[in-house]
């Protein structure tokens, strides 16, 4: 089979397993492997809460919700098929124009999960706009 044949067969398959550091052995045993879909992050957003509300950039993700100092609504373009995905969170926690590194005393997280939007809080000593906002989601799609 030809390397453009064998792509062409993973992009339709739906559902990719890649073999672990075995790869196949003599006797047809694969080893361990991983499903490359359920691996992927499904979307993930960088984004500014100062003054405006703004994507740096984005995947998957179609607009930002500011729903009061520190919340924000984020709405992903394709739908997730349940709300049982899971996700990570970071804020610098910072109302600087100045960027930060990730060692922080702040906290932040995931406010509500829904099929089509996620919500954040940035929190220092109480809500804030935050300079750096950084979220992704991992699950399965609709």
């Amino acid at each position: 089979m030809s390397k453009a044949s064998d792509l062409a067969r993973l992009m339709t398959s739906g559902s990719t397993a890649i073999h672990g550091e075995a790869g196949v052995t003599s006797s047809g045993s694969t080893g361990l492997t991983t499903n490359l879909q359920q691996g992927l992050c499904k979307a993930w957003i960088n984004y500014t809460g100062i003054s405006t509300t703004a994507s740096r950039d984005s995947f998957n993700i179609s607009s930002l919700t500011d729903n009061a100092t520190g919340r924000t609504t984020v709405t992903v373009s394709n739908n997730m098929n349940n709300d049982d995905y899971s996700g990570y969170f970071y804020t610098n926690a910072a109302t600087g124009t100045n960027y930060y590194n990730f060692l922080n005393d702040y906290t932040g997280g995931f406010g509500g999960f829904a099929t089509s939007n996620f919500s954040h809080t940035a929190y220092a000593t109480a809500d804030i706009d935050s300079l750096t906002n950084l979220s992704g989601i991992f699950g399965d799609l609709a």
